[in-house]
């Protein structure tokens, strides 16, 4: 019994909440500088493209290109897919501020490849208020077999 340390249970609990609350606080700030930063990278590529007015050939290299020295110096995250959704999300989001902080990079990547806006829109809205991951998939582009996963009772708003 030497040495016993003795704390009330209530502080714990309290350092405990208060901590958990940063945790979440930390990961939702992350979440929304990565939007932020893949949202730019996509305008900075877009804009980049449309003022040398590179074919889609041409983009396709350079994006290739990209991907390789982007991912030298910053390590993952920059394939020639994220690069493409990261594109996709400026040309799809024109506007940086309707993007929403509740969303992760992981959704926007399933949400660009809707090319119906009211559907993309119902999707969106659904992943916020019903809490969806990214692990419902969203119906799929036309002529695509559906292998969606839906919580009970979506399946009529699929369309």
């Amino acid at each position: 019994m030497e040495n016993e340390v003795i704390v009330p249970g209530g502080l714990v609990a309290e350092i405990r909440q208060i901590m958990n609350m940063a945790r979440q606080n930390v990961a939702k700030q992350v979440n929304s500088e990565q939007l932020f930063a893949y949202w730019n990278i996509g305008r900075v590529i877009v804009e980049y493209e449309q003022n040398s007015n590179e074919r889609a050939g041409y983009g396709k290299e350079t994006i290739k290109q990209l991907s390789q020295v982007l991912s030298k110096e910053f390590g993952k995250g920059f394939s020639r897919s994220n690069l493409q959704n990261m594109r996709s999300l400026y040309l799809t989001y024109p506007k940086c501020q309707t993007l929403s902080g509740k969303l992760t990079w992981s959704h926007y990547c399933e949400l660009v490849v809707i090319s119906d806006p009211d559907r993309r829109s119902f999707y969106e809205k659904e992943c916020e208020r019903s809490g969806w991951s990214v692990r419902v998939r969203f119906a799929p582009p036309s002529g695509h077999q559906c292998v969606c996963q839906w919580p009970p009772g979506v399946a009529s708003g699929r369309g």
